[in-house]
């Protein structure tokens, strides 16, 4: 939700109507310590950046660093309103494909002690705010430099100021060339350590579909669920997974609930 245009009272009240608002709303009050503040911050568009934000996580308070608004909408999207929702149990191995300034990442290792996330984000002034929010997290996160698609090589990557919303042929009028890995080349190496993934994000701005559509069955059969930033016009690989939308996120479900 961006408020930012029209920060009316009729459309704040409007917009915390929808449902996925209101579980955002009532998640502000659980993950955060100071929730007026940030509901504040969150609402109006107004603060000082950059600015920590506290966060309850099963693992205790964290305080990542946040260096524009558009960073706390982040925030909300994935700590509060449950985008990629994963339960303490469900986080073993995750794969984060658009890992922004690593606040999914962050989200995904503070379920529990063990879990092993694979970054990857292709935009150099996002990997090193990603490396300041997982400070502590290193021996348990790996960092790419990539971009991630259904096609590897150099290819013309999107940017801009916030670096939320940049991407592969993305028309941002300042574009950089990154190194892109296929998606199958990411999934056989993390898969050549670890026998199953148990989380694939996808945020890749556009080519989450096409990216989801390549992977080898062979892959798929060893994937518990997936979560893209899309919304697919027909079953993703329905063989494999049961598919609901929340939103703007499709979220994919091995049909083996026992796993691979």
């Amino acid at each position: 939700m961006n408020l930012l245009a029209d920060r009316s009272p009729g459309r704040i009240f409007r917009a915390f109507l929808g449902r996925q608002h209101y579980i955002a709303l009532m998640g502000m009050f659980r993950v955060y310590p100071h929730p007026v503040e940030n509901l504040r911050r969150y609402l109006t568009g107004r603060g000082e950046y950059p600015c920590n934000v506290q966060l309850r996580t099963p693992l205790g308070l964290v305080a990542p660093r946040c260096f524009s608004h558009h960073d706390l909408l982040t925030i909300n999207e994935i700590f509060c309103r449950g985008d990629y929702a994963a339960t303490t149990d469900q986080t073993g191995v995750v794969v984060d494909i658009g890992s922004n300034i690593g606040l999914s990442a962050l989200y995904f290792l503070t379920r529990n002690d063990r879990a092993k996330v694979y970054c990857y984000e292709p935009d150099p002034r996002n990997t090193g705010k990603l490396k300041e929010n997982l400070k502590g997290f290193e021996a348990r996160f790996e960092l790419n430099c990539q971009a991630v698609a259904d096609v590897a090589g150099q290819i013309q990557f999107g940017i801009e100021p916030t670096g939320r919303y940049g991407g592969i042929g993305v028309k941002t009028g300042t574009y950089i060339t990154v190194d892109c890995a296929n998606i199958n080349d990411v999934l056989e190496k993390v898969l050549r350590e670890n026998r199953i993934i148990d989380i694939l994000k996808m945020d890749i701005e556009g080519h989450e579909i096409p990216a989801v559509l390549a992977i080898r069955r062979e892959y798929l059969a060893r994937i518990r669920r997936i979560y893209l930033e899309a919304t697919p016009g027909a079953p993703v690989h329905p063989e494999f997974f049961t598919q609901r939308q929340y939103g703007d996120i499709c979220q994919l479900t091995c049909r083996d609930s026992g796993g691979a």
